[in-house]
C-alpha cells in the first residue's frame, strides 16, 4: 500500500474501507461495539479517532485459527468448538493490533487503544450479521480479515468515527 492510504472504518455503515488517493480500493461489512463508540478502559466500546496498525499477527496460519493472548492454540474453530465454548469471545484467522495517535482521546491512560487491546480480527462468520456485537474490536468475516491482511502493511493509519 502506498503512503496516502488509509484505512476507513465507519461505526454507523459498520464498514471497514481502504481508501488509496481519496478513492475506496475494497470495502468490508464489520461488527463494532454492542456498546458503541468509545475510549474508555473497561468499557467495551469501539475507540475512535486516528489509530495506526502497530503490528500484523498471524501470518501463515490457516483460515478460522483460533488465537487466545495474541497467539494461536492449534485449534481451528467450527460450529461444534462453538457449542463446547459458547462463552469466548472468538478471535480467529489474523490479528491487526491498533494503536491510538492521539494523546488524551486514544493513546496514553486509561484511554490507550493499544493498552485494551482493541484489534481489528476475524470471528465466526454467522456473528457477521451487520449489527454492532464485539466488546470493542472490529470483527470482521474470516476471508475479509485475511484479504485485507494481505494487502496492507503494519503502520498504515485507521480512521475510526461515528
Amino acid at each position: 500500500m502506498k503512503t496516502d492510504s488509509f484505512l476507513d472504518i465507519s461505526i454507523s455503515m459498520q464498514q471497514l474501507s481502504i481508501i488509496e488517493n481519496g478513492q475506496v480500493l475494497q470495502a468490508y461489512p464489520v461488527s463494532t461495539a454492542k456498546k458503541g463508540a468509545g475510549e474508555q478502559m473497561g468499557s467495551e466500546c469501539t475507540p475512535t479517532g486516528w489509530h495506526k496498525i502497530r503490528v500484523k499477527i498471524g501470518a501463515g496460519q490457516p483460515l478460522h485459527s483460533v488465537f487466545r493472548g495474541r497467539r494461536p492454540t492449534g485449534e481451528i474453530y467450527n460450529a461444534n468448538l462453538g457449542r463446547q465454548h459458547p462463552q469466548r469471545d472468538w478471535i480467529l484467522t489474523r490479528i491487526l493490533w491498533l494503536g491510538g495517535l492521539e494523546p488524551g482521546k486514544n493513546r496514553y491512560g486509561n484511554v490507550d487503544s493499544t493498552w485494551r487491546y482493541i484489534y481489528i480480527h476475524g470471528c465466526p462468520d454467522e456473528l457477521m450479521n451487520g449489527q454492532p456485537a464485539s466488546h470493542g474490536c472490529i470483527r470482521m468475516k474470516n476471508a475479509d480479515v485475511l484479504d485485507l491482511f494481505n494487502r496492507i502493511e503494519a503502520g498504515i493509519t485507521v480512521f475510526i468515527h461515528e
